[in-house]
């Protein structure tokens, strides 16, 4: 960590800028079972993401579960300390944060981040994941934007493809991610990608459960995760895919929120506003996963998949997405 950072008012000496003060990370070195924690890497409303290695110093990621409106660490302890008002929910979390960890310690696909390990410690839950070497679709669109590129499409077509395959075994695990967009999506070093971060998949298919509040970032979640009233399903994480298109053709601006769509759309589509840039079947397929209603959309990653290979080829010429 950069010691030259200073802290913000409400963070203890020597953490990382916007940590409470009653909420901090780890400390570096700290031992959790067989891992040593290195540095934090990120921090949402419910987790804290680490870097840190494992007996034999292999690089791992570890995710900890950490509420913070509803927990704090004790006074010179590790562990947390929630309100009885809170308990109820903290622990209905922490049930979800270790069903997300077991469900996905079950995928073994190239596509999706892997779960190494889960456990319980300091009064909350720790997920240790494989640790990749790269930089997130975001990262890779913001340094497109400031050197005034535009991304190629055959980049797109090679990301693309191994996803909906990682994400057609997430919903074959009756699993949603509700939460894709680039900074969730991971590009290795030979441009594959992992999907990242399922801190939002607390919903079965079919089976919403948003006691918690519901985790989604705007202009990537579909209508039905901000009040349209129809159901959640694979079409969801869809409609997320296509919002992630359109975005990657606009060098990672997001489209305008969906919620706001529903009143008054003022999303160009992707076929008039990029004719002459990519091909019409890339700009056709991001324009259909972006329908508002539900059933104007592709209704699995299968279906999707298909029109890739081909299969409906009024909609999407069989060469695209085809080595």
């Amino acid at each position: 960590m950069d010691q030259s950072m200073s802290s913000s008012p409400d963070s203890p000496p020597n953490s990382p800028p916007g940590c409470p003060a009653d909420c901090p990370p780890l400390p570096e070195g700290y031992q959790l079972y067989g891992y040593r924690i290195e540095r934090m890497l990120s921090r949402g409303g419910f987790s804290i993401a680490y870097m840190a290695s494992d007996s034999a110093g292999t690089p791992v990621v570890v995710k900890e579960y950490l509420p913070i409106q509803m927990a704090r660490r004790a006074a010179g302890s590790q562990a947390l300390i929630v309100s009885s008002a809170s308990q109820g929910k903290f622990n209905h979390g922490m049930r979800s944060f270790l069903e997300e960890a077991r469900l996905l310690a079950r995928i073994s696909h190239p596509n999706i981040v892997a779960v190494l390990d889960f456990s319980k410690a300091n009064n909350t839950s720790y997920i240790v994941m494989r640790y990749e070497d790269g930089r997130s679709l975001e990262e890779y669109l913001h340094r497109l934007r400031e050197s005034g590129r535009k991304i190629r499409e055959d980049l797109l077509r090679n990301v693309f493809v191994r996803l909906l395959s990682g994400l057609r075994e997430v919903h074959s695990q009756k699993l949603l991610h509700l939460d894709l967009k680039p900074a969730n999506i991971y590009l290795r070093k030979d441009g594959h990608p992992v999907l990242l971060d399922f801190g939002a998949a607390r919903w079965g298919l079919g089976s919403p459960d948003g006691s918690l509040g519901n985790i989604y970032t705007r202009g990537y979640a579909a209508p039905e995760q901000q009040g349209s009233g129809e159901g959640m399903g694979p079409w969801t994480d869809i409609y997320a895919i296509g919002a992630t298109l359109y975005a990657c053709l606009d060098t990672g601006q997001a489209p305008q929120a969906a919620d706001l769509r529903m009143n008054a759309d003022e999303v160009e589509p992707a076929q008039r506003r990029w004719a002459k840039a990519y091909s019409l079947q890339l700009l056709e397929l991001i324009d259909w996963c972006m329908q508002i209603p539900v059933r104007a959309r592709p209704q699995s990653v299968y279906a999707l998949q298909k029109v890739l290979n081909g299969e409906l080829l009024d909609l999407v010429d069989p060469a695209w997405f085809r080595k």
